[in-house]
């Protein structure tokens, strides 16, 4: 029997020409984002990339390591999945307006638009409004888009013009449009009632008996708003409901939405960003509910970064946002797969 013919690895000449384009674009929007955050006055900094805890969301996972020290004792370290604990450390130390492109890692990620290993772009302001890191998103995705010249991005059959006036769309309104769903009537007191939204959404999504009012939320946004957003022009999806806080403060008029954003174009999720949550033991509380939810979901727990904590509590006001860099990279190259401007793939993962 003739062996299988397996193709040919990513470092074969003539495969590696064709991503060239590519990669060379990647090198024209990297020296181009560097020369915008320059010229708003922030600093660039490099923070480690082994964590005491990768973060505390859910359903976020986390390649896990061991370092041994001089004495013998074996630590147990984790592989970042964003450098966020880290630049807020940095806030609360006095830096002003810090990004960085940081190498981030997540265990269950692979796909057309996901990696296992990835460069985020991360950027804080300290008393900066939520609006001025939107509007920051906006301006550096046009900065892109101008360094590669692509005029417009297309994925998948769709299409988005980076330089159009963006869409802005509250959560609760993206909801009612392409769901039918009045989503704040199913908050109360910060929290999701489950049986509310569930009854608001069995007309459009499949609920199993264990879904939570987060799961449920979740596949109304994945099956009929996602798809739906940056279509033509960018998507700006705001007012997260407060049960999808993560790290972003409440909004203060209205308790039932946080100021947390993401960005759409051709319906690719590009930045995720919030109003930063100050209050040290509002941030704890979150942490050990998504906690012992990862516990019951997963059979896995992390630990929390007790000196994240203490700089949350020493913070100034601040916004931030977290921008799939890879992606970026992808619509304004023009590729069709974030393998194609990444310049070497994750040890193994050869596409």
């Amino acid at each position: 029997m003739e062996a299988e013919a397996r193709p040919s690895p990513w470092w074969n000449r003539d495969r590696y020409l064709d991503r060239q384009p590519f990669l060379r674009a990647r090198g024209a929007v990297t020296r181009a984002a560097r020369t915008w955050f320059e010229a708003a006055g922030f600093t660039e900094v490099e923070t480690a990339i082994l964590q005491i805890s990768p973060g505390n969301e859910t359903h976020l996972h986390a390649p896990r390591t061991e370092l041994l020290g001089p004495d013998g004792e074996r630590r147990t370290r984790y592989l970042r999945t964003s450098p966020e604990f880290a630049c807020k450390k940095l806030l609360a130390a006095g830096e002003a307006r810090i990004f960085e492109l940081a190498r981030v890692f997540r265990d269950r990620e692979r796909g057309r638009v996901h990696l296992p290993e990835f460069t985020m772009l991360e950027w804080y302001r300290a008393e900066a409004p939520y609006q001025q890191v939107i509007d920051d998103c906006v301006a550096l995705i046009r900065v892109a888009a101008d360094a590669t010249g692509i005029g417009v991005f297309s994925f998948k059959g769709r299409q988005a013009d980076p330089q159009a006036e963006p869409e802005r769309l509250t959560v609760a309104d993206a909801f009612a449009r392409f769901a039918g769903i009045d989503l704040l009537t199913t908050i109360v007191g910060g929290e999701g009632d489950r049986m509310a939204l569930a009854n608001a959404a069995a007309a459009c999504v499949r609920i199993a008996d264990d879904d939570t009012w987060s799961d449920i939320f979740s596949k109304v946004l994945v099956e009929h708003v996602e798809p739906r957003l940056g279509d033509g022009r960018l998507t700006v999806l705001s007012e997260y409901p407060a049960p999808e806080a993560a790290l972003a403060r409440t909004k203060p008029d209205d308790p039932r939405v946080a100021e947390r954003f993401e960005l759409y174009a051709c319906g690719v999720e590009l930045a995720n960003g919030f109003g930063e949550l100050t209050d040290a033991g509002e941030q704890r509380a979150r942490f050990v509910a998504a906690m012992d939810e990862k516990e019951r979901r997963y059979g896995e727990r992390y630990p929390l970064d007790e000196a994240f904590l203490a700089a949350v509590a020493e913070m100034p006001e601040a916004s931030g946002v977290a921008l799939g860099f890879d992606r970026l990279v992808m619509l304004a190259a023009g590729a069709t797969t974030i393998d194609q401007v990444v310049w070497t793939p994750p040890a193994g993962e050869d596409a």
